[in-house]
């Protein structure tokens, strides 16, 4: 599929669409009665030209900057959605801000109905779109795009499921390419070894291949100028992905320094805008639920009083975000001496895997079964929210002691603000062991997104109520 004529063709839509919105808000102002005056004449809604072209001018640059127009933003529905929506804010408050200064007689009701107008018109026909090539188009030769991987080995099948995954957006796997003998007759992802390296130029050509994605080992890079001279003269392009996943931490960003390509192998994943953006709403809703939830916390600590001897809160260092340490909160639903008593209870797997929590521990109290079995005992933990140590959604905090045998990989899920609530907690609970959790907490971190979090944050009380695997 020409991906990159399907993004200019949204960037024509967009600034097609924009007048129209600015025509329709004019409209809905001078017909709904809502308002200080009611309805407005017509006339005293219309706008001068040159606030149609600073609309598109406005929309069109925030969009290019919230990634709207990029390609490898837009291959989720939701992730499109979230960048039109970031974009429509930003474009609003640069719209506004120059409108302050430029015409002043924009009516503050009207500027509500166009971005109302403009966000539903450009979500609406690009999920149309997104059907419509689905649907129809997408099943036509000349809209799709005929892949060939260099490289049989296990990046070159990660690679091969991502092209498999995204097959929707015009994407053809049509195999792979290797020296090593073992593999010319294996299927991947039910995908053939069609040859060697020094075939690349006649397997190309017979099959009509449109991209090469190179993922060879770095043992194995001195092949990569064999696999670039061989298709010089052919019209085809070629992507490198690098063998440095093993070494980064989670997401690796390239970039030029002087003209030399560098590549940093331990980029933040959450950008800085979109950490900003977690923050707010994280304080924003945790505040929200605090009012209503401090009698329900306070009719918590007097059970838990009543129970068993020792305080209501119980205090353990966690590991949060960039495994920093800190004082995690929660209630108390252990005898005072459970710490202590820690070794009765883990169980090593034959794998060397720690099983640290069971259903039937003997050190939780009567209450603290109740609590634990609706997570009712992880509510303090808003209070850490409030103070920037954890957030609403993420990787649920590791105390340090597991941490220092969590294998390479596994520290990956420190890269993100560790949360109250996640991706395991809504799927899995405490019924999966540590190595298959921490897979979990890494789709979220590979995964994420603020609509991620809210779709975590409305099915986490469903997950809390059944109580599955909650001990």
């Amino acid at each position: 599929m020409k991906r990159y004529r399907l993004l200019l063709f949204l960037f024509i839509c967009d600034a097609i669409l924009i007048p129209s919105g600015l025509v329709a808000s004019s409209w809905l102002r001078s017909t709904l009665p809502y308002g200080v005056n009611g309805a407005l004449p017509i006339a005293s809604t219309q706008l001068p030209w040159f606030m149609y072209l600073l609309a598109i001018l406005c929309w069109v640059a925030s969009f290019s900057f919230t990634h709207v127009y990029s390609a490898q933003h837009a291959l989720r529905w939701f992730n499109e959605i979230y960048n039109v929506f970031l974009g429509s804010i930003l474009a609003t408050i640069v719209f506004a801000g120059i409108t302050y200064f430029t015409f002043r007689e924009f009516s503050r009701l009207q500027f509500i109905y166009f971005w109302f107008v403009m966000f539903l018109l450009l979500v609406a026909y690009r999920m149309l779109l997104r059907f419509f090539y689905r649907i129809f188009k997408i099943h036509r030769p000349g809209m799709r795009s005929r892949v060939l991987i260099v490289g049989a080995g296990e990046l070159g099948e990660k690679i091969g499921r991502v092209i498999l995954n995204y097959s929707r957006w015009g994407f053809d796997l049509i195999g792979y390419l290797d020296d090593d003998p073992a593999k010319q007759d294996l299927r991947i992802h039910d995908v053939p070894v069609r040859g060697t390296i020094d075939q690349i130029s006649e397997i190309v050509a017979k099959n009509n291949i449109g991209e090469v994605w190179v993922t060879l080992p770095m043992r194995a890079y001195a092949r990569l100028d064999d696999v670039v001279k061989k298709l010089d003269t052919l019209a085809v392009k070629i992507y490198i992905v690098p063998d440095y996943a093993t070494h980064a931490l989670v997401r690796s960003r390239a970039e030029v320094f002087d003209g030399m390509p560098v590549i940093g192998l331990r980029e933040c994943v959450i950008s800085d805008g979109a950490l900003i953006i977690k923050r707010i709403f994280d304080i924003t809703i945790t505040s929200l639920v605090m009012i209503p939830l401090l009698p329900i916390l306070g009719l918590i600590a007097l059970a838990i009083k009543l129970d068993s001897r020792g305080p209501v809160f119980f205090r353990q260092e966690r590991a949060g975000e960039n495994g920093t340490l800190f004082k995690m909160l929660k209630f108390r639903t252990m005898v005072v001496d459970a710490e202590a008593r820690q070794e009765e209870v883990n169980e090593i797997l034959p794998d060397g895997t720690i099983i640290h929590k069971h259903a039937n521990d003997p050190r939780v109290t009567r209450v603290g079964r109740f609590l634990r079995r609706y997570s009712l005992d992880e509510l303090p933990q808003f209070f850490n929210v409030l103070r920037g140590e954890m957030s609403l959604v993420g990787p649920r905090p590791e105390m340090p002691w597991l941490v220092d045998k969590y294998e390479h990989w596994q520290r990956r899920r420190f890269a993100v603000p560790q949360g109250l609530t996640g991706w395991w907690q809504i799927n899995a609970r405490s019924d999966k062991p540590m190595h298959l959790n921490t897979e979990d907490d890494l789709y979220y971190v590979y995964n994420y997104s603020l609509w991620l979090d809210i779709k975590i944050l409305l099915r986490t009380p469903w997950a809390a109520l059944r109580g599955r695997g909650a001990f």
